[in-house]
């Protein structure tokens, strides 16, 4: 059976004030509990732990289409319009996206948006946007 859940991730950042300013202000996460040295957010429903120190080490060896993306990476899946109300945020507030919003697979099953950028701290995430949420697992 299967029993809904939340995810924790928590990782490090270099400044807790850069990130509140990111996760809140760019990306419109509410802020939780926090420390002088940690802070969480709820992240699109999920809970995040950002801890002060040096963030993991990324490589771009992740195939996205013709791209290669930052591996590993944290990603998110929304359905279709919170995913292009979020891509229309961080253009207009001028993000620098590592993957551009595009439409990956189109026509076939799991047919997806998706976009990558990389947090003040150079943390990288995926948000992927499907129109049919059953979609996640097609094969």
């Amino acid at each position: 059976m299967q029993v809904p859940a939340l995810f924790h991730l928590a990782y490090h950042v270099r400044d807790l004030d850069a990130a509140r300013a990111f996760y809140t202000g760019v990306l419109g996460c509410e802020e939780g509990r926090s420390t002088d040295t940690w802070v969480d957010f709820d992240f699109f429903g999920h809970q995040i732990s950002l801890h002060l120190g040096e963030p993991f080490k990324t490589t771009n060896t992740g195939r996205v289409g013709d791209h290669l993306v930052p591996m590993p990476h944290l990603g998110l899946v929304l359905p279709m319009p919170a995913w292009r109300a979020l891509a229309d945020r961080l253009e207009s507030q001028g993000l620098d996206l590592v993957l551009k919003p595009q439409i990956r697979f189109a026509g076939q099953p799991g047919e997806q948006a998706t976009m990558f950028f990389l947090d003040p701290s150079g943390n990288p995430i995926e948000v992927k946007g499907f129109t049919a949420m059953d979609g996640v697992f097609a094969g």
